[in-house]
């Protein structure tokens, strides 16, 4: 029997995170080009400087339904024709608000680019704004709301968020709006909103994509370059402040056959100089199935199909003011809820006591570093990059430079850093789970003062 020769791998070649080249309209919109060759779906993001805190006082989640409508049609298309426009393009427009603002995404074949950019340019310019495609959106976020309230995993992001953030910050609120909220929500003030926050001058359009030969500069001026507005400056970006005093709170959820578990505080963003170290350390804690959390509560103990540690930038200024979200996630069965969080604690005070290992430190090297080239194989994920960039007032080689220093970052580094990113005594625990079966033995633990809110 003859076989096909095995492949052989070819020689290794360097790799960096795209560099994009930087420039702007007259209009004001701040533009980043990436060449990407090969790549002929392009993608293109869209930041605007409409954070989700300059939304109106008992309006929470106008941000997200006005950026919902601006594919619901324009001055020159209904919403049905819009859809019917994209889907010729073979072109798909998306939307989301966040706290740092509101970010609208374009994937299209090169070859239709152009057609692609004018929707976009379009939605962005004159959005329609109708009143009855208001109300469906309204009425589909109504919708919504129930289904999130009953997933734990939501729900308890939910009440983490309202117990670190005092109640004056947007942050302490859910991101969409809550049900009276969002009943509140108009085509008036969604119109208004827009008008406020929706401008070139303060937003700024990455494409990605293979653009040989395309003449990119002519496509811009006549689609985007095409939208005005005042040249107002962004808004100041108000400190990040957080209670992450030590406490329980679990949302009970009577009959429940698993805990969720969240747990978290406030830390450094990505302009802090701990940020490579705390990203490999977090990674050693609870970022993949070799982790330390990982090897105890659910290999050793079976508590749990899985645990996970991570960092999430919440939103930063330009003067490097800012902060990240430091968690862990996961759910185990309740009769478990108080030994696994006894174990959890136990390898925070080991991790604090003898600190991570060299191999541990090589693997989430390995696994962050040697991984990046295959997760921006993609245009849409360079593109999603360089947009949080952006958002995060970062320089536009961050990314590059981030991927250096994880890679010289040492064991001593990343053990001082998940230390001081978890410790012990500074840690808000949500549980979403049964009260009647849990609340007794996370008492015991001693790890706060615990208190039973209604799921």
């Amino acid at each position: 029997m003859e076989f096909h020769p095995q492949p052989q791998a070819g020689a290794a070649r360097p790799w960096a995170f795209p560099a994009p080249e930087r420039g702007a309209l007259p209009n004001g919109l701040t533009v980043l080009r990436c060449h990407r060759p090969g790549q002929q779906v392009v993608a293109v993001e869209i930041s605007l400087d409409a954070p989700l805190e300059a939304e109106p006082k008992g309006l929470d989640g106008l941000a997200t339904i006005m950026a919902r409508a601006f594919s619901e049609g324009t001055d020159k298309h209904s919403a049905e024709e819009f859809a019917a426009e994209l889907e010729r393009c073979g072109a798909t427009l998306d939307a989301h608000a966040d706290h740092p603002g509101v970010r609208v995404s374009l994937e299209v074949p090169v070859s239709r680019l152009s057609k692609a950019l004018g929707l976009l340019a379009d939605a962005l310019r004159a959005p329609a704004f109708e009143d009855s495609e208001i109300k469906r959106l309204v009425r589909n976020r109504l919708d919504e709301i129930p289904h999130e309230m009953a997933n734990p995993s939501r729900r308890a992001a939910k009440e983490l968020s309202k117990e670190l953030f005092p109640a004056t910050s947007r942050m302490s609120r859910p991101r969409q709006g809550t049900e009276e909220t969002v009943e509140a929500i108009d085509a008036t003030a969604v119109r208004a909103f827009y008008d406020a926050h929706v401008r070139p001058a303060t937003a700024t359009a990455v494409v990605v994509g293979d653009l040989e030969g395309t003449d990119l500069d002519a496509m811009l001026a006549e689609t985007l370059g095409e939208w005005t507005g005042n040249t107002a400056q962004s808004r100041p970006v108000p400190p990040v402040v957080a209670d992450d005093t030590g406490r329980v709170v679990i949302v009970d959820r009577p009959g429940a056959v698993q805990t969720q578990l969240l747990i978290g505080r406030v830390g450094p963003d990505r302009h802090d100089s701990v940020w490579p170290a705390q990203v490999l350390g977090t990674y050693c804690l609870g970022g993949t199935l070799t982790s330390r959390l990982d090897r105890v509560l659910r290999e050793e103990k079976g508590y749990t199909y899985g645990v996970r540690s991570f960092a999430q930038v919440l939103r930063s200024g330009p003067d490097g003011s800012g902060a990240s979200m430091l968690a862990i996630s996961g759910s185990v069965d309740t009769p478990n809820t108080g030994p696994a969080l006894d174990d959890l604690w136990k390898v925070l005070r080991t991790l604090a006591a003898e600190g991570l290992t060299d191999a541990e430190r090589d693997v989430a090297v390995q696994n962050l570093v040697g991984v990046a080239p295959l997760r921006y194989e993609t245009a849409a994920a360079v593109a999603g990059t360089l947009a949080d960039q952006v958002e995060q007032h970062l320089p536009d080689d961050f990314q590059a430079q981030l991927y250096r220093r994880l890679a010289e970052t040492g064991t001593v580094e990343a053990t001082a850093a998940a230390v001081s990113a978890f410790p012990v005594n500074r840690l808000v625990t949500v549980l979403v789970g049964d009260a009647a079966q849990i609340a007794e033995p996370v008492k015991a633990l001693g790890i706060g003062e615990v208190t039973v809110v209604t799921g």
